[in-house]
């Protein structure tokens, strides 16, 4: 034993001293046995425009590959380096992190020694690298994103290094995953062994470059741009880090040798492991931040004087319906014209209105990411939509925003480890100049689970508590959970309560109980109330007196300034319509969605109204450009609504597509009887 580890360190000093910066000769074993290959320089193209027609099905805008591989650009890789064989396995990894044995086999992935590491972030690879590099006297790191391309691609032009197919023996469980939910994941079935080193090698020596784990990179994510680039490194900075090659429980898709996701640098999941490589980092200038969308460009950093001077509160007052989500027809990513959904709303400092929300093809696909709209104090129209947040490649389902009385900005956003809104970890992004600029997203519930997808209904309670409410389950009945922070949203618990029906609105009520209504888990026909005495612990359960709301929709609650709850929802279907008593006194059949008012706490709605502009029928968009009728006795059928009121008492509402606002004299008052 002595003597092998002597022969190593000899190997080593040699390495060093004799020939630089990197071992000599095609291949290197290290003092913690990972083999290394070297890689010569050479130049290739990196990125694509054109994915074969059988890793892309049905969805057609895959055809061109991802918006982010373009354009396809020239890349020369100036210096030679060497690459790990293989991705770090366990055994190795725990020379470096002993403790990391007892986290072996986490949701039954990684057991043996020999199989990659996962669950470790970008930062413990990165102190992995930093180690070995110490202990060995060697510049070990990780692989910048086009140093990775070139050795995986190993001089091939095609989707994979072995063509534009991929063989059977890379596929691991190729398909969308849910796993660990419950409802939906498949259980022990979706788990995977990850023995690295069981494929063949490319034509470089390299194992394992198409699936088994992703891996990090060290480059933070950017765009690409044209022209030849020598060494490119990524951007200067970001939310997230590059990974690479793809994973198990992935479509083939994806695990191109274009292919770019991404990660938080905190995520740790059963996805991600890591291959070092050896050599002198590039010292190319990282690339500067892309220019920020639009919805953070020129953003009044100033409250106006009378951001409290609206519509005269004493009179009436409704405006809309307005379309927000401004998106180009057929627009095919990283914004798609498919499906827009699952918005919110806040207002900033400076009076303008932010609206956020999700855009996809499929719902649960790895495209889905979030953009955002602004409407400008004094302006008439909504901006076009750009980009908000994306973490490349992972579905980040879904968004919520609140703004705090001091006027700081909160993002909450889920994610999920691939495709799906399977088990979400949590992040939160802030802003304290009306949305112009945000903090680095940070990991509030780290762990993938369930109870943990944000939706609307965002507060701060009476003793100062932040109030996030979430899905609980990622089916259509199950319950909503809360999530509690009385430190400013520097942590969070789950006080293991349940609400009734999915996508809960929450509020306070003035004994402090807190109420809710949701979507599912329906009781006598009617959407369940849920209310509660010890902030979400636990819950009482009754029928709420409003009709059920069902697919494509979700209700909205929020206390006004001026004292009473308003509660807006959808009557009619699966059910009949919903009467309501107008000016003239009559009873009136309605549809759609409506608003309610309480002056008592919730006990009684006496005041309940369509949301419509109470003229003629007009044809208007609902969700994804669907058509419907909006007059006296049908209003929008559809929608995931998000609510606020603005300094000036004007109350904004938007559905899945639409932009209302109006104050409360309009909902005190009875809709017309007839025109």
């Amino acid at each position: 034993m002595r003597k092998s580890i002597l022969v190593t360190a000899v190997a080593v000093l040699l390495a060093q001293t004799t020939f630089g910066d990197i071992p000599r000769g095609d291949s290197f074993t290290n003092s913690i046995g990972m083999k290394f290959v070297r890689i010569e320089p050479g130049s290739f193209e990196m990125g694509t425009s054109s994915v074969p027609q059988e890793l892309c099905g049905n969805r057609k805008f895959l055809l061109d590959g991802d918006p982010d591989e373009k354009p396809v650009h020239r890349v020369r890789i100036s210096r030679p380096f060497m690459m790990a064989v293989s991705e770090v396995t366990n055994g190795q990894y725990e020379k470096f992190d002993p403790s990391h044995r007892y986290i072996r086999g986490k949701l039954g992935f990684s057991v043996e020694s020999d199989e990659a590491v996962v669950f470790v972030s970008w930062n413990d690879a990165n102190r992995f690298c930093n180690w070995l590099a110490e202990k060995e006297h060697l510049p070990y790191r990780l692989p910048s994103e086009a140093e990775w391309e070139y050795a995986c691609r190993a001089g091939t032009t095609t989707a994979f290094s072995t063509g534009d197919a991929l063989p059977k023996g890379f596929h691991k469980n190729v398909t969308e995953s849910w796993y660990p939910d419950p409802e939906r994941g498949k259980g022990m079935q979706d788990i995977v062994r990850l023995h690295v080193a069981k494929t063949a090698p490319n034509a470089w020596g390299l194992c394992d470059m198409h699936g088994n784990v992703e891996e990090w990179t060290a480059d933070w994510y950017g765009p690409y741009f044209e022209g030849e680039q020598v060494d490119p490194v990524g951007c200067a900075g970001g939310d997230c880090r590059v990974t690479r090659g793809g994973s198990h429980s992935t479509k083939l898709y994806y695990l191109r040798s274009a292919n770019r996701s991404g990660a938080i640098p905190q995520e740790r999941s059963w996805l991600i492991g890591f291959r070092p490589v050896m050599g002198p980092a590039p010292k190319t200038t990282p690339i500067k931040a892309p220019q920020p969308p639009l919805n953070q460009q020129n953003v009044n950093p100033s409250t106006p004087a009378l951001i409290a001077q609206g519509p005269d509160p004493s009179k009436p007052y409704f405006a809309g319906p307005k379309k927000y989500v401004k998106i180009s027809e057929g627009s095919s990513g990283p914004i798609f014209s498919h499906h827009n959904h699952v918005p919110n709303i806040t207002t900033c400092a400076n009076g303008d209105l932010l609206a956020i929300w999700y855009t996809c093809v499929s719902e649960r696909g790895r495209e889905l990411a979030i953009v955002a709209s602004r409407l400008r104090r004094g302006s008439c129209e909504w901006d076009q939509a750009t980009m908000f947040w994306d973490q490349p490649d992972r579905n980040d389902h879904t968004p919520a925003l609140w703004r705090d009385p001091q006027g700081t900005l909160y993002h909450f956003n889920g994610y999920s480890v691939a495709a799906t809104w399977g088990p979400l970890a949590v992040i939160l992004r802030t802003s304290t100049d009306n949305g112009a600029t945000w903090t680095a997203a940070k990991t509030i519930l780290a762990e993938h689970n369930i109870r943990q997808m944000p939706i609307e209904s965002i507060f701060r309670a009476g003793d100062g508590t932040i109030i996030l409410p979430c899905d609980a389950v990622t089916g259509g009945s199950g319950g909503t959970a809360l999530y509690l922070s009385r430190d400013n949203g520097a942590t969070w618990v789950d006080p293991g309560g349940t609400i009734a029906g999915i996508h809960a609105c929450v509020a306070q009520i003035t004994n402090g109980e807190l109420i809710a209504y949701g979507r599912g888990d329906n009781i006598n026909g009617e959407m369940p109330k849920s209310v509660s005495k010890d902030m979400g612990a636990s819950w009482r359960y009754s029928a709420s007196g409003f009709h059920p709301v069902g697919g494509g929709q979700r209700p909205v609650m929020l206390r006004l300034a001026e004292g009473p709850l308003v509660l807006v929802s959808f009557a009619g279907k699966g059910k009949e319509p919903m009467t309501i008593t107008d000016a003239s006194g009559a009873e009136r059949a309605v549809t759609g969605m409506f608003a309610a008012l309480s002056y008592d706490e919730g006990l009684t709605w006496p005041r309940i109204r369509l949301v419509s502009h109470d003229r003629s029928n007009e044809t208007v968009e609902t969700m994804d450009g669907k058509p419907f009728t909006l007059g006296l006795n049908s209003a929008e059928p559809l929608g995931y609504l998000s609510i606020c009121q603005a300094d000036n008492g004007v109350i904004h509402l938007i559905t899945s597509r639409q932009h209302y606002a109006f104050n409360l004299k309009w909902l005190e008052t009875p809709a017309p009887g007839r025109l």
